[in-house]
């Protein structure tokens, strides 16, 4: 599933912001959580709904990992909003950024879509799995976005996958 949707480059007006996902238990929220994976994530805007979205697990989120997360994802030139976090302003090398500094209380006026794309992964995981661990994190969070990506032809959902798995190269874990 992972695969298949890195074929694909968002494109559009792109909302990007970070999250931090997992842990062993409930504590700190946001940046500095202990235990906790930082995760890229990126929506096409679509006006009154959201387009495609990528999602990446990262060490932290630094000038490289975002040059990565977006040369991987983007097509170049994209208009994308960010909002005020200094390691996201690398994005202005390959795309027509713009970052504000958004209070709490109206970012989601700022970017609106990609903070309920965060939202429902987190819902997702803990319904889903109840908890997951930073070791297999990017698979859960490529099932989410394969899901997401395809939400309008979810009749076709199983039928993809299979076809998927018959022509996927073995995955060996050792």
């Amino acid at each position: 599933m992972g695969h298949r949707d890195s074929l694909y480059r968002l494109s559009g007006l792109i909302e990007i912001d970070d999250a931090f996902v997992g842990g062993k238990r409930k504590g700190k929220r946001g940046r500095g959580a202990a235990g906790k994976t930082p995760v890229l994530i990126a929506v096409e805007s679509k006006v009154k709904r959201a387009g495609f979205i990528a999602m990446q697990a990262v060490d932290s989120v630094c000038h490289e990992a975002v040059n990565d997360f977006v040369a991987r994802h983007l097509n170049a030139q994209q208009e994308v909003h960010i909002d005020g976090l200094a390691a996201l302003n690398i994005i202005d090398n390959t795309q027509q950024h713009e970052a504000r500094v958004t209070p709490s209380e109206l970012v989601d006026e700022w970017l609106p879509w990609v903070h309920i794309a965060i939202g429902n992964l987190k819902a997702f995981l803990l319904g889903t799995f109840h908890g997951v661990s930073g070791k297999y994190l990017q698979a859960y969070l490529s099932e989410f976005c394969y899901r997401f990506n395809r939400r309008k032809m979810e009749k076709e959902i199983p039928n993809r996958r299979l076809n998927l798995a018959i022509i996927h190269a073995p995955v060996h874990s050792y």
